[in-house]
């Protein structure tokens, strides 16, 4: 059979979006409709006819609405091959008719816990009639639709379904059951019990957009949204302008954001991303002078790079940003002046995403290996003032401290090996993603001295700096390195077998040092 023509439809939802319209299409097209509890009390008070569910089975709802569609004449009509003879025998002979429709969405068990509702409660929300229903029917659609999404209704208002069109819809419902069963397990292993890492783990997400491409033109690639209530970040951000968006320029923007949302509560302050790594970060009065200094500390890579800022864009700023050529600008909103410039750049892609992210949220990430996934808890830790150990002859000035604590805050988002070099708020020199700490830590000083040539500098801003790595010098070269840079500061992890050495070596060439006991290698 391709073409079914709907005689009788089962409807039974949560979200009442649509039902009413819904349920006169079907019945401008001679549809007989069957409902349950509030399904049938919203279709009567559309003015529409309605056939209760107890009438069809012969037996009430009870249990306070825990039984009313687990029956053999609601899962015969729905599971009954049409044309099998044993099947049409058995469905007269037990007086089941045919159900050629099935609109079911689920009890808000995400949106239930998401407020905070009790467990009690969170457990009634656990529907099992309507994922019975919709596997039912899915598993039978060469003889039955079913809708689970109200987006779909309109592909039922002529009253008749193609194989095709079932096909879909079949395809679309289990997956809608499968993220529900996820999004239960997940709670009761997460929540409920309290393990970090379940037995089995199932993650539910639904398709927001195909991309442009992937890391690479001929890759294809697309965007998922977790299901369940918004969580702030780029994934949710609002494009304003420019051309779609690539893999790359979400992963680079992520980058991007979460390491400005270390500052949502600071000065004004711009991050500027390029392959993930930040080439430039700096705090300000104003964001147009945070920009201005953040470009500084290495206006090569900042071409083609992503800017996020901490907050508001106004227009002097998107006016320096435009000076030269951006993939990407992120911000929590944007003045019309910003808008107004940054549309002369059509390509140019404006992201608003509202309040930033809490840069210390729990939660777990992955990462996909040949055979495998990767979970681990997110790098929320954390250091205070009093949690820092001191452990050079000298200790850091007041200035110093807040260098070696801003220049931290930035390595923890530089990959590894990580060296940064940052003075009065503003990054002197990052190196990144070198496989041994001393080549960081000369890049790094490489790069602050192109910059102090480009801008007629007297001298490489590296020079009065802190420096931070984002784990311990295994030897003192390292160190020794960000020395004949002109750092007078360092903080970094400690805990290598060598620390007396190191420790050493930064006493006899004056520096102060901090060990903070806690690394932040990024892979």
């Amino acid at each position: 059979m391709t073409e079914i023509i709907i005689r009788r439809a089962l409807l039974s939802v949560s979200d009442k979006t649509g039902l009413a319209e819904l349920g006169k299409a079907l019945a401008d097209c001679g549809v007989e409709l069957v409902s349950t509890g509030g399904t049938a009390k919203a279709l009567r008070e559309a003015g529409l006819a309605v056939r209760d569910i107890s009438e069809l089975t012969g037996f009430p709802e009870m249990m306070d609405g825990r039984v009313k569609t687990l029956h053999p004449k609601v899962h015969g009509g729905l599971l009954a091959i049409r044309d099998n003879p044993e099947h049409v025998a058995a469905m007269a002979a037990h007086g089941i008719g045919a159900i050629d429709l099935v609109v079911v969405n689920l009890y808000p068990f995400a949106e239930t816990v998401a407020r905070g509702a009790p467990r009690e409660e969170i457990i009634e929300n656990i529907d099992i009639g309507g994922p019975s229903m919709v596997r039912s029917a899915a598993k039978n659609h060469a003889h039955v639709a079913i809708v689970t999404d109200p987006a779909d209704y309109a592909l039922l208002a002529k009253g008749r379904t193609t194989l095709d069109e079932r096909r879909k819809l079949a395809a679309k419902a289990f997956a809608a059951t499968a993220a529900y069963d996820a999004a239960i397990s997940q709670w009761f292993s997460a929540v409920d019990q309290g393990e970090t890492f379940a037995p089995v783990r199932v993650i539910g997400a639904r398709l927001a957009s195909p991309l442009r491409y992937g890391e690479n033109p001929h890759q294809q690639a697309a965007l998922y949204l977790p299901l369940g209530p918004h969580i702030a970040g780029i994934a949710g951000a609002r494009q304003i302008q420019g051309k779609e968006l690539s893999y790359n320029n979400y992963n680079d923007a992520d980058a991007a954001l979460e390491l400005v949302a270390e500052f949502r509560d600071g000065p004004p302050t711009v991050v500027i991303v390029k392959h993930a790594n930040p080439c430039g970060v700096a705090t300000g009065e104003t964001l147009a002078a945070a920009y201005e200094a953040a470009l500084q500390c290495d206006s090569v890579s900042a071409f083609g790079g992503i800017i996020a800022v901490n907050r508001p864009l106004d227009g002097p700023t998107a006016e320096a940003i435009s000076g030269i050529f951006t993939e990407v600008v992120a911000a929590p909103d944007a003045d019309e002046a910003a808008r107004a410039v940054f549309a002369r750049k059509k390509n140019l892609r404006l992201l608003l995403t509202g309040p930033l992210p809490d840069p210390r949220r729990s939660g777990l990430t992955t990462r996909i290996i040949a055979g495998g996934v990767l979970v681990q808890e997110r790098d929320n830790g954390d250091i205070g003032r009093d949690q820092l150990k001191i452990v050079t002859k000298r200790a850091p000035g007041e200035r110093e401290l807040a260098d070696c604590l801003f220049a931290w805050t930035i390595a923890r988002h530089v990959k590894s090996n990580a060296i940064v070099y940052a003075r009065d708020g503003v990054t002197a020199g990052i190196g990144a993603g070198q496989m041994n700490r001393r080549d960081s830590s000369r890049i790094a000083a490489m790069k602050a001295k192109e910059a102090a040539a480009v801008h007629g500098w007297a001298e490489p801003r590296t020079v009065g700096s802190a420096v931070a790595s984002d784990a311990f010098f295994p030897f003192a070269d390292g160190l020794l390195a960000a020395a004949e840079a002109g750092a007078t500061a360092v903080i970094q992890p400690g805990g290598s077998i060598r620390d007396d050495e190191v420790i050493a070596a930064a006493d006899a060439a004056g520096l102060a040092m901090i060990f903070t006991g806690m690394r932040h290698f990024r892979h």
